[in-house]
């Protein structure tokens, strides 16, 4: 049979939410033809493997925490069983059903089209498409977006024998049981949020960095405070380790060895029946021919674009976690819509402001910052223009808990200039993610801070220590 031929005046290569964000956008309010490809499940890894299904892990998480805190409030909450793993992964795998079906409604209401298959790039106007049941659609486009997202990352068994034996982030929210004792590799906020949630259901957690903190592209007060809190938590800290190899163990199962060395121990062995790698992630971008197109790609794979999403090729945009600029899925989606709006609305400055993006890390305790750690600012504006704001203590909701159930709260505001304009903030407590949100959009709008001292404080709360910090 001869390929289908189709055509669109913009085709959407990846259904994660930044690609259909903007195709969405495209078509739903410009009437641009858009046709999106999908090769997995629409939503992308925020929704199926990422942000949504951690979130919900992560308060799960919480409750099993409030739980066993609860005493000191009074209550007497006795357990009856363990924390039911495959119950929940039940409801949590079925609710991420009804995200995708939701998806597909929106595709359909804002009149995109979709094909589930794997595109190949033949020119910077066309794509085929390998369908499901084998057969080729030829896409051709005016213009080409590419948001193929990206895939974690893991060793070979040749730079690390038996490294295949674990699993990655993706492989986390494929767990039928819960692991007794795991061991996470990595020291970004994915290993961060999985240990702290892991440690919280009630598994021995061990988490394996290369150097001596974590989070290390957080301000220095988040890493700090956040390894004295986990190692308080009773999480294992391997410092300055390495894995060295992976095998089988003799009680059988799931159970491996994990031979490693670190600052504690020239060599040792560690038994786990969970092995989970999370050192970073890569671009998908296996099946795009850039090279043949002559597509830029920076030194670890990402496309290069400029600030409008433009690549280097005319008619071929790329954005989110392919390009690995801010790998968040808000800003994907915001780009997205900006580019939307240049190509088909008319808007022809439209671009994101990547500057002063809020992110948060949902560890345990959570995590927020947006805009200059304390020794970007140093280096950027000199020692004698910035002034630093500081506050540490313990939140009201700890008051009638004893001293070892206590977890920290640290916040930072890092000013700059005569007027002292807030150009960074970074926190770290109970609430801390819904906090940021709105200091973000003070800080976006330049605020001061005289604008901070300004705002009369809600009592009692912890978010009334930024406007009242001295």
């Amino acid at each position: 049979m001869a390929p289908i031929t189709k055509q669109c005046d913009y085709l959407v290569i990846g259904g994660g939410s930044g690609g259909l964000a903007s195709g969405r956008r495209a078509s739903g309010w410009y009437g641009a033809k858009t046709i999106a490809i999908e090769s997995n499940k629409l939503g992308g890894t925020c929704v199926n493997v990422g942000c949504v299904p951690k979130k919900v892990t992560w308060n799960a998480a919480t409750i099993a925490q409030t739980i066993h805190q609860s005493a000191s409030y009074g209550f007497s909450v006795k357990e009856t069983a363990p924390f039911d793993w495959a119950a929940f992964k039940a409801k949590r795998d079925a609710y991420i059903s009804r995200l995708n079906d939701i998806y597909a409604r929106n595709l359909d209401n804002d009149k995109v089209e979709t094909l589930h298959g794997v595109a190949t790039l033949t020119s910077p106007t066309t794509a085929d498409v390998k369908l499901d049941d084998g057969t080729i659609t030829t896409v051709e486009a005016k213009h080409v977006l590419i948001a193929t997202g990206g895939y974690p990352n893991i060793p070979s068994d040749e730079s690390i024998p038996g490294a295949s034996l674990g699993i990655t982030s993706d492989g986390f929210f494929e767990l039928a049981t819960q692991p007794k004792k795991v061991a996470i590799v990595g020291a970004g906020y994915i290993a961060v949020e999985l240990a702290g949630m892991f440690h919280a259901l009630g598994t021995e957690t061990h988490l394996f960095i290369r150097q001596d903190s974590f989070l290390r592209t957080f301000d220095p007060m988040i890493q700090e405070s956040i390894v004295k809190e986990y190692e308080r938590q009773g999480i294992v800290i391997h410092r300055q380790s390495a894995i060295t190899k992976v095998s089988k163990a003799s009680k059988g199962g799931s159970w491996l060895d994990i031979e490693y060395k670190d600052s504690a121990t020239s060599t040792g062995t560690l038994d786990a029946d969970c092995l989970l790698w999370a050192i970073g992630r890569k671009p998908s971008t296996q099946e795009m021919n850039l090279d043949k197109l002559g597509i830029k790609t920076g030194p670890r794979g990402h496309i290069v674009v400029d600030d409008f999403q433009n690549t280097n090729v005319p008619g071929v945009y790329a954005l989110g976690d392919v390009c690995g600029r801010v790998e968040l899925t808000p800003v994907a989606i915001a780009a997205g819509r900006r580019l939307a709006e240049r190509l088909f609305g008319g808007k022809v400055d439209a671009k994101l402001d990547y500057n002063n993006v809020p992110s948060v890390v949902f560890a345990h305790p959570e995590v927020g910052s947006i805009g200059l750690t304390e020794p970007q600012a140093r280096e950027k504006f000199g020692d004698d223009k910035i002034k630093v704001y500081k506050a540490g203590f313990t939140a009201m909701y700890y008051a009638v808990m004893e001293q070892e159930q206590k977890g920290p709260t640290s916040y930072k505001i890092i000013c700059a200039g005569e007027d002292e304009k807030v150009i960074g903030l970074h926190i770290l407590g109970e609430g801390s993610a819904e906090m940021l949100q709105g200091f973000g959009v003070a800080i976006k709008m330049g605020a001061t801070k005289k604008d901070f001292d300004s705002c009369v404080a809600i009592h009692p709360t912890s978010a009334e220590e930024l406007v009242t910090m001295r």
